[in-house]
């Protein structure tokens, strides 16, 4: 979707009143129709009753829905709590609650916080009612106007100001299409929002991007895209046709943390195009994580910090920038489900190409868009019937149990007890996971299978896991914390994975195990993408 802003300017003072008074009367709506949200109203319900309460149209009290789960939605997509939604900005609401406010400084703040909080009027497109039935694009007498429905068979007109800021503008290419279809009588649909500020009130008209045909395509390999957190980056893996590695990169992505709003949005381009023009240079499609829903921490959790960090990464708006300019520059796109690509990663590619386990993810998205499927190593299978080696990872987890009960007894900030009782909880999960397995095996039951197809979907894979991916499980839950947190390379964070290769190679789990430090030489295996 591209987005493109204009300003309204009204035929007589009465019009604009009527449309202030309707985006008032919108905005109570919207707000009104979070809050039932949250206690569990139903859509088809709630429009005719907002439709009844505020005085519009039940397709604008529909698209006030919308906009209200779109909030919702968002809010918990980033792990915040949904009650606290402030409408017209939390910066601004915080910023008036000031006792020294006064004078010109706080009534400025005021008119800001309600034109953000009264100021809204939107309306979804519709290809069936000429492009949109409530905020529809006219022409009268050679010059584009808007026209707003403001009631029963009511309309206000207001023309549209909007002068071409450059030779490719996409404003150009909007009105060509207007007009097209004025001739044709083929419309497509626009979504219209508009939008109250310093008095004036403008339109941001959404339209679905049209792109060219994809010449760079999967057949000549991909450019694997894995986002993380900690360090925060960006992870690029060039994948051969046959699945190979032929290079890697990091981008990272630090300076978004301190940046303001605009600034990120203006650095998330300046990253989208770099990803690109690599997939240009080296002739690769992009292959990248179909990414939903990521936690991002809650209050209590004792990481602030990080919890911080998080709420601050915007993975998906990222991703979604790189998506929208690949397929500009005709580089076809495949998303992926990003289930276990981490763990196989970590666990099969990070130790083989001596690469950080980043990469090795991305890899693995890399090979899973070119249709391959994640086999188990040999070794790896030998590993999971070893009872005397799952007697050792089983005994090595109650250790770290007990290591952190007694560093929790001993902690008395509450803030960093929390976050140690995080860290318990989740070495308890990978020790009853790695028992569950044990007990299977020394009852003589079926084991994991081996070969399970890769999900070729985009959809995360729902219910009980398959065989393959159960047995990855229990192998990061060996090897981890009795083997891998031996060599942390960095601190609470596992980075080095180089001392499963002797397991990969010859199956010598003991001799891993017994290392005193880690394989040397690990990182400097295959030569860099630039």
């Amino acid at each position: 979707m591209i987005t493109l802003k204009s300003l309204l300017e009204f035929q007589n003072e009465e019009d604009r009143q009527r449309v202030l008074d309707l985006m008032r009367r919108f905005s109570s709506a919207e707000r009104y129709g979070y809050r039932r949200l949250l206690e569990g109203h139903e859509r088809n319900g709630l429009k005719s009753h907002l439709a009844h309460v505020f005085q519009i149209n039940t397709r604008y009290a529909d698209d006030a829905i919308l906009k209200a789960q779109s909030i919702l939605k968002s809010c918990r997509e980033r792990g915040q709590s949904p009650s606290k939604v402030v409408f017209g900005s939390r910066n601004l609401f915080e910023k008036l609650k000031k006792k020294h406010l006064n004078g010109s400084r706080r009534e400025e703040l005021k008119r800001e916080w309600r034109e953000r909080r009264q100021g809204n009027l939107y309306s979804r497109g519709d290809r069936s009612k000429r492009g949109n039935l409530n905020l529809r694009f006219v022409w009268l007498e050679g010059e584009l106007y808007l026209r707003i429905c403001v009631g029963e068979r009511r309309w206000v007109w207001a023309k549209v100001i909007r002068p071409v800021k450059r030779e490719k503008d996409k404003w150009i290419g909007f009105i060509w299409s207007l007009r097209q279809a004025e001739k044709t009588g083929e419309w497509f649909p626009y979504d219209v929002e508009l939008k109250l500020k310093d008095g004036e009130v403008y339109a941001l008209v959404s339209v679905k991007e049209k792109f060219p045909p994809a010449t760079i395509t999967l057949e000549n390999g991909v450019l694997g895209i894995d986002v993380n957190a900690y360090p925060f980056h960006l992870a690029l893996a060039e994948v051969s046709p046959d699945g190979n590695l032929l290079g890697y990169e990091r981008i990272s992505l630090h300076e978004l943390l301190s940046a303001s709003h605009d600034k990120r949005e203006y650095l998330c381009w300046q990253v989208a195009y770099q990803v690109v023009n690599l997939a240009l240079e080296k002739g690769k499609a992009i292959a990248m994580e179909d990414l939903e829903k990521l936690p991002k921490g809650r209050r209590e959790d004792g990481l602030p910090k990080l919890r911080k960090k998080l709420q601050r990464w915007i993975y998906k708006s990222l991703l979604e920038k790189i998506e929208i300019l690949a397929k500009r520059h005709g580089v076809e796109v495949a998303k992926k489900d990003p289930s276990y690509t981490s763990v196989i990663g970590k666990l099969k590619y990070a130790p083989q190409y001596l690469v950080d386990k980043d990469v090795a993810g991305a890899l693995v998205i890399g090979r899973r868009a070119l249709g391959f499927e994640e086999k188990l190593p040999e070794s790896y299978r030998l590993l999971l019937k070893d009872e005397e080696f799952l007697l050792y990872s089983t005994a090595q987890l109650e250790e770290k149990v007990k290591e952190l009960k007694r560093e929790l007894r001993k902690e008395e900030n509450e803030w960093r007890k929390r976050a140690i009782k995080k860290r318990l909880s989740a070495v308890r999960s990978e020790l009853k996971t790695l028992q569950r397995h044990l007990r299977t095996l020394q009852s003589g039951e079926s084991e994991p299978a081996s070969r399970h197809p890769a999900n070729r979907g985009k959809e995360p894979v729902r219910g009980s896991l398959s065989g393959l991916r159960k047995s990855w499980r229990v192998l990061s839950a060996a090897l981890t914390v009795p083997l891998l947190e031996k060599f942390p390379q960095v601190k609470g964070t596992v980075r080095d994975f180089s001392p499963l290769r002797l397991i990969l190679v010859s199956g010598d789990w003991e001799r891993a195990v017994g290392r005193s430090v880690p394989v040397p030489g690990a990182g400097a295996a295959v030569q860099r993408c630039g």
